[in-house]
């Protein structure tokens, strides 16, 4: 009796036109939670992507499936520009400022998409791959900074990460220029004279 094969079968490629349909989806969603926040809902961001609420419903099974892949691209895009922009600074330090100071820009500019990723999940920290890149790019311009001698011998990844959840939350409450709070955090993780 011959054996049968079990082994799964191969994964195709999603046909262009399908991962193009994606793409719009979260781009559109993107725009329709950073704008509505919380109140947006899928038939929004189907009409904003010009696509049909079951093509939404293809690619994203529910609401928070939809959610939690805008914030994966939104944390993916932060990451990449560390990456480029950041690393590749002369002074670490100045690395690390643009980098926190992005990290402002995007979460300023999109307060909506904050407030529902943290309505669906409690919590608009991120979490998983994507922060675990995000917290090497730190780590990454945290050591280079030592060894330059611009960056304090004790400044740690954690300290980093602290300081974006504060960002965030002046951000959310609206508790001052959080610009102004990038700039003293920076002066506070810089070495010495």
């Amino acid at each position: 009796m011959a054996a049968s094969s079990t082994s799964p079968a191969p994964q195709r490629r999603p046909r262009a036109d399908a991962e193009r349909n994606r793409t719009r989806v979260l781009d559109a969603a993107r725009e329709v939670f950073r704008t509505r926040g919380d109140e947006a809902q899928m038939p929004e961001v189907a009409r904003a992507a010009g696509v049909g609420i079951g093509t939404v419903y293809r690619h994203f099974p529910n609401r928070a499936a939809l959610i939690a892949a805008v914030g994966e691209q939104r944390q993916a895009e932060i990451v990449e520009f560390g990456r480029t922009a950041c690393l590749p600074r002369t002074e670490a330090a100045d690395g690390l400022a643009a980098y926190l100071e992005h990290i402002g820009e995007v979460l300023s500019a999109e307060r909506g998409l904050s407030a529902s990723i943290e309505a669906a999940f409690g919590s608009a920290e991120p979490l998983g791959e994507g922060r675990a890149q995000a917290e090497t790019v730190a780590a990454q311009l945290l050591a280079r900074g030592k060894e330059e001698g611009t960056v304090r011998t004790d400044a740690e990844v954690g300290d980093v990460v602290m300081i974006v959840c504060g960002l965030a939350a002046v951000i959310r409450h609206d508790a001052g220029d959080w610009r102004r709070y990038v700039r003293n955090a920076c002066a506070g993780l810089r070495a010495p004279g």
